[in-house]
């Protein structure tokens, strides 16, 4: 199958996408959620199993406390409203990797509803569009296992498919959107908001290579003006945002050519095909009738007291959307600046430790976001794994200032203060790499470089003046790179336009 054209941009005007998010959370507990087995990932197939998980008669699940601490936290992080009564479900199939052939879940109870977050699209231009994303729901349920196909028995010459139980009931919980969303970038925005807010509040790793978050997309096109939605198509088997965001915008012409030409659009579940760079068509969708869901007879009903909720609500940390109007108000960053530092809670804490300390925003915004960020991704690092410390980057901010040191210095010691930590002014010391200052020893250095170069000083005073970067750069490796580049630059200038 190919990709269909893209629309023209006449025709795209004409119609808009409605698009909504079902987005499954693994939370971060050490055990299932109605069992006791591990649920660390990686294992060796079928031994994160037990009884209960596997569906054996005569057990009785037990919900553990922990998944349910986890779920208010995140609804309240949704600013969705928590349900003081809320119960489980049984949700019928039947799927190889189900081994009870029914699902616990959540049906018409969910333990939070009617919440919202903010998404914040930035441009190249660095122009910032903030819009409100209504939550419908969130809900608790266990995961199934997983299907491994492709096997082949060499006698036969048959195919086959294993499956592996680790993931039967890891606890997940289900995120649903409003269908407030109208394009593929908001949607991949959308997808990454909730990822930071579950790895702020610390209830998931939202890891997408590991299936901790995945999301499935529910999409229809319309006419601009109707209020009556189209055919819902929903989409799965996306392994990124930027998956997601192909995903999307290549459905949105799909189905607006249907319109075009008369073809009829099937409710149905498709997926996306990664190589080819399109949707095909997976399964007619079921309806919720198809479950045939009924309350969960082994657990009793979910109640969450006024005093956990004051209780979990109070340790939540200020979230990503908190942050950036804080960076942009409080400190003047740039919407670019403020979503970059935030999308990472480890880099936030580490640039605002930088400014407690005495740093300037804007310079350890730079370095944060420039050097240090390049140094991490070279060596596969985190933030929190290298021994410089924010107090560390901020005394180098405060040697530049002071004029201790220039940038460059600063440049060529940051990655052995990356590597080993330490004082950076200890470090200038030892190095005997504190700036130049005196205007006698630059005049030396200006006065010798001239010397070794009469033709370029020759040319530059025939009107070559764009030559003024080679003095510069000569005086400074004259100097080791330590003298003042802004007396430098005007000793400089002064010497080459007096008369030889």
């Amino acid at each position: 199958m190919t990709a269909a054209a893209p629309s023209s941009i006449k025709t795209q005007t004409q119609y808009e996408a409605v698009i909504g998010l079902e987005t499954h959370c693994q939370l971060s507990t050490n055990t299932k959620i109605f069992s006791s087995s591990s649920t660390e990932f990686g294992n060796a197939p079928n031994t994160n199993i037990d009884p209960i998980c596997m569906g054996m008669p005569g057990v009785l699940p037990v919900l553990n406390q922990k998944v349910l601490e986890y779920a208010v936290k995140a609804g309240l992080a949704l600013n969705c409203k928590i349900a003081p009564y809320s119960k489980f479900d049984r949700k019928q199939y039947f799927y190889p990797d189900l081994p009870k052939n029914y699902q616990i879940s959540q049906f018409d109870l969910p333990i939070a509803t009617d919440g919202s977050i903010e998404i914040e699209l930035v441009d190249e231009a660095g122009n910032s569009t903030k819009k409100t994303i209504g939550i419908t729901r969130l809900h608790m349920e266990e995961d199934a296992g997983k299907l491994v196909h492709g096997g082949s028995d060499r006698l036969s010459g048959s195919t086959y498919s294993m499956v592996d139980y680790n993931r039967a009931g890891v606890p997940l919980i289900e995120i649903v959107s409003e269908p407030d969303l109208r394009s593929g970038a908001e949607a991949a925005e959308y997808g990454q908001e909730l990822r930071r807010i579950v790895r702020y509040i610390g209830v998931g790793d939202g890891n997408m290579q590991e299936g901790s978050l995945r999301c499935d997309v529910n999409i229809s096109v319309r006419p601009v003006g109707r209020k009556e939605f189209g055919t819902k198509v929903e989409i799965k088997n996306m392994n990124s945002f930027n998956a997601i965001e192909r995903a999307i915008n290549y459905e949105i012409d799909r189905q607006i050519q249907a319109l075009e030409t008369g073809e009829t659009i099937f409710q149905e579940t498709r997926l996306w095909d990664e190589g080819k760079q399109c949707t095909f068509s997976m399964r007619m969708k079921e309806g919720a009738s198809d479950y045939r869901y009924f309350p969960e007879p082994d657990l009793p009903p979910i109640e969450v007291s006024a005093d956990q909720l004051r209780d979990w609500k109070a340790q939540l940390p200020e979230l990503p959307a908190s942050k950036r109007h804080r960076y942009e108000t409080e400190l003047a960053l740039s919407p670019y600046d403020a979503r970059v530092l935030t999308d990472d809670k480890a880099v936030a804490e580490y640039f605002e430790k930088s400014i407690a300390a005495g740093a300037p925003a804007k310079q350890a915004a730079n370095w944060v976001m420039g050097d240090i960020t390049a140094y991490l991704k070279n060596e596969k690092l985190a933030i929190g794994q290298i021994p410089f410390q924010p107090q560390d980057l901020a005394e180098l901010l405060g040697l530049i200032d002071a004029g201790t040191i220039g940038g460059r210095i600063a440049k060529d010691i940051l990655p052995e203060l990356l590597a080993n930590g330490g004082s950076p002014q200890k470090l200038v010391e030892s190095k005997g790499l504190i700036q130049i200052s005196d205007t006698g020893a630059i005049d030396r250095a200006i006065d010798a470089v001239l010397a070794a170069n009469p033709k370029e000083l020759e040319q530059y005073r025939a009107g070559k003046t764009k030559l003024l970067g080679f003095f510069v750069g000569k005086v400074m490796k004259e100097t080791g790179g330590r003298a003042d580049p802004k007396l430098t630059n005007e000793l400089l200038a002064t010497k080459l336009n007096s008369p030889g």
